[in-house]
């Protein structure tokens, strides 16, 4: 389910392959080993193909080795985090493979690409978990917010906000992602309830990529070029606080915005000091999915049960729902400050930090289990 510094930047360019201990006693690296108390140890490889630097993917792959850590069962960890495309995605769960991991979680960049490699994977008897956004194969679990939801809730708002007509402009996140392409359809259903909203530049949106740099370019570029001025309301997928910030610079004033629950978002929502008369709705994204992923990981490998969605139109998959809180009453306005109570929390990334019933760490413990990792 998020600006550069120049570590960030410099991870974008490589591939960064870390070995995570995850348990206090050595233990094997199969499904034969044992720890002390006696509980099965596995091996997991962690696949994300993109968004290095980009607050929602760090903080997926952090809940991911802080499950891994608490869970007892995970003697070694092998994250691949990287900005690539589906073929060197497809090149990076092989060699996951090749180690002989006995499960793959992975944040997938193509719906269908990677199939082959899948495929591979359950030949050889390793599960697999898509997070984030589903894949196409039979055989492999997805665990993702049910990212269709996300985008009606927040359109919803948005459009009811102004009252059914006016114009928003439309900002998306990484074309061919298939959370974005599920986003676009929610978006889409909403915006066919209201013929008297008008989307810019085009009813497909422009792509912000997920990456903090280009969306605050993008945006500067649309308020130097006076469209701003004849906007409304503005619907984003992860930008908001670039997006936000660009107007404050820009010194125009706001229009209503509806975003995800990113934690920088959120506490420009509740200044009204330094953001008078911002009105806007966050709507939760959970990053979580990569500690989720893990806990599911292990249910498949325990034998477990694992219940499917049965309204989640694919088989194997397990949906999040997402909830709206906007600022416009004292009521949800305490709502947000709840969410942004986690100390040391980076403000790029999403204020959920845990699943009920699919993780098991201390949310309070996971900012400080990344530190340096």
């Amino acid at each position: 389910m998020s600006k550069p510094s120049t570590r960030a930047r410099s991870l974008a360019m490589l591939a960064v392959i870390a070995i995570v201990s995850a348990c206090s006693s050595p233990a094997a690296s199969g499904g034969g080993g044992s720890s002390s108390q006696g509980a099965k140890q596995y091996t997991i490889g962690y696949s994300n193909g993109g968004g290095v630097g980009n607050g929602f993917r760090e903080e997926q792959v952090c809940t991911a080795k802080a499950e891994a850590k608490v869970s007892g069962q995970v003697s070694n960890l092998t994250v691949i985090h990287r900005n690539t495309d589906a073929a060197g995605q497809l090149a990076d769960i092989r060699s996951l493979i090749a180690k002989g991991v006995n499960a793959i979680v992975f944040n997938p960049n193509d719906p269908n690409a990677l199939n082959p490699a899948l495929a591979e994977a359950h030949a050889a008897g390793i599960k697999t978990v898509s997070v984030d956004a589903y894949v196409t194969d039979p055989s492999t679990w997805n665990l993702y917010n049910n990212q269709v939801k996300y985008a009606e809730l927040g359109a919803k708002w948005l459009f009811d906000q102004l009252g059914g007509k006016g114009t928003v402009w439309y900002t998306r996140g990484l074309a061919g992602h298939p959370a974005d392409s599920d986003r676009d359809k929610g978006f889409q259903n909403i915006l066919k309830q209201y013929p008297n909203i008008k989307v810019v530049p085009s009813k497909q949106g422009v792509f912000t990529g997920w990456d903090p740099a280009k969306a605050t370019q993008i945006t500067n570029d649309f308020i130097s070029s006076g469209q701003y001025d004849h906007i409304d309301g503005i619907w984003a997928s992860g930008m908001g606080k670039q997006i936000v910030d660009a107007i404050k610079a820009a010194n125009k004033p706001f229009k209503p915005i509806a975003d995800a629950d990113i934690g920088g978002f959120v506490s420009q929502l509740l200044d009204p000091t330094k953001f008078p008369s911002l009105k806007g709705a966050a709507v939760t994204n959970t990053a979580s999915v990569g500690g989720a992923g893990i806990t599911l990981a292990l249910k498949l490998l325990n034998g477990e049960q694992v219940q499917a969605d049965p309204n989640a139109g694919r088989p194997n998959t397990v949906l999040l729902d997402p909830v709206l809180v906007d600022n416009l009453s004292d009521a949800s306005k305490t709502q947000l400050k709840a969410w942004i109570s986690v100390p040391g929390m980076d403000p790029l990334w999403p204020l959920s930090l845990s699943i009920k019933g699919w993780t098991t760490y201390d949310a309070n413990t996971v900012p400080s289990t990344c530190k340096g990792a």
